[in-house]
């Protein structure tokens, strides 16, 4: 997966939303769930990652599963529970590896999106993966002036009111500043662009696209084969 471009890994994400739609039974069900689970197993560096993703994916097939069983149909269920991992799991997982940047480069070079829209895309990107690292820079420096949380549940919703307006006001001014530079180098009104870096497509990309589009086809033949 890490060898993988960006195209190629959000490939999984949407093989794997089409091929939920034919999750009707449970052998369908089944040899989906099981497939990407071998794949995982194979491809992945750690399961660590793919796991805590399962666990978030599974609260929502859980509670889709119960709303089955409230309605009466419980024998529906476990497909629906299942539907959602197919659905679900392998995209939260695939776009874990993404990077922003060449996922960009792919995008403008290889699927020759518009490259305007493709570098401003990228940015927004970035800035929302920087959110985290904010978030961690600004509650060293609380702590450092004696307003970290307490155990008080007023004070900690308090805490977390505050935290969240700061970051919101730091994406406002970091967004400007980025709009300021991109206006200095021309993006209002380029539409060729270069690009730094290349964007290759190897023969591990063709087997991965081949592999995901092989995944997302694991339900809708197993349901015409039964």
């Amino acid at each position: 997966m890490q060898r993988l471009n960006p195209v190629v890994l959000l490939a999984f994400g949407f093989a794997s939303l089409a091929g939920s739609f034919a999750v009707r039974d449970l052998p369908a069900a089944l040899a989906a769930t099981t497939a990407y689970a071998v794949a995982a197993l194979l491809l992945l560096p750690s399961w660590r990652y793919p796991v805590a993703c399962l666990a978030l994916c599974g609260v929502s097939a859980g509670l889709v599963a119960y709303s089955a069983w409230r309605l009466g149909n419980g024998d529906h269920a476990p497909v629906a529970a299942l539907r959602i991992l197919v659905l679900a799991w392998p995209g939260a997982v695939a776009v874990g590896f993404v990077d922003p940047a060449r996922l960009g480069d792919y995008v403008a070079q290889r699927l020759h999106g518009p490259d305007r829209f493709v570098a401003a895309f990228v940015a927004a990107l970035q800035r929302v993966s920087g959110l985290t690292g904010t978030w961690q820079q600004l509650a060293r420096v609380r702590r450092v002036r004696g307003l970290g949380p307490t155990r008080n549940p007023v004070t900690a919703l308090r805490y977390a009111g505050s935290m969240t307006f700061a970051l919101l006001a730091d994406a406002l001014r970091g967004a400007s500043r980025t709009s300021v530079a991109m206006d200095a180098r021309g993006f209002a009104t380029a539409h060729d662009r270069t690009w730094a870096e290349p964007a290759p497509w190897t023969r591990a990309d063709t087997v991965g696209l081949a592999l995901a589009v092989a995944l997302g086809a694991v339900a809708p033949v197993t349901m015409l084969l039964t």
